[in-house]
């Protein structure tokens, strides 16, 4: 998605599939969703509707299910809010981005006791040669 016209149009999309399942969509397999992004193809024809879903494996499950099945309603409120000439098929994607950051985390954990580790095991080291083994203008050559 490249281009400020194309970032416009994914927010309003993602602000009228935010509302219509808010509103509109009564699905009982629907959780507690949040849109978190849309990406448009680049010829603005597929748009991915990224969500989270607050809740274990089934509810994500059944939330994939209700969205699956209220895609042509979201489609159209889409159309309609948009005026378009051709309205994007919706694609929902669920956004891994909470299991990614748990390991992100997991990785920056390990990372900084790594860095602990070796801070502790330079403590009270000293240089192998001089602490400053480089020679200088304004020195001899020893000769």
């Amino acid at each position: 998605m490249a281009g400020t016209g194309a970032l416009k149009v994914a927010e309003q999309i993602k602000l009228i599939v935010a509302q219509m399942l808010a509103r509109h969509v009564h699905d009982p397999r629907l959780g507690f969703v949040t849109i978190t992004e849309v990406r448009l193809s680049k010829d603005w024809q597929q748009a991915e509707v990224f969500y989270t879903v607050l809740g274990d494996d089934e509810a994500q499950a059944a939330t994939a299910e209700a969205l699956e099945k209220a895609k042509g309603q979201i489609r159209t409120a889409v159309a309609r809010n948009m005026k378009m000439r051709s309205t994007p098929a919706l694609v929902f994607v669920s956004d891994q981005l909470p299991q990614t950051s748990g390991q992100f985390d997991q990785l920056l954990a390990s990372v900084k006791a790594a860095d602990a580790k070796i801070a502790s095991s330079s403590q009270g080291a000293q240089f192998a040669g001089d602490e400053d083994p480089y020679k200088h203008d304004d020195e001899g050559d020893g000769e």
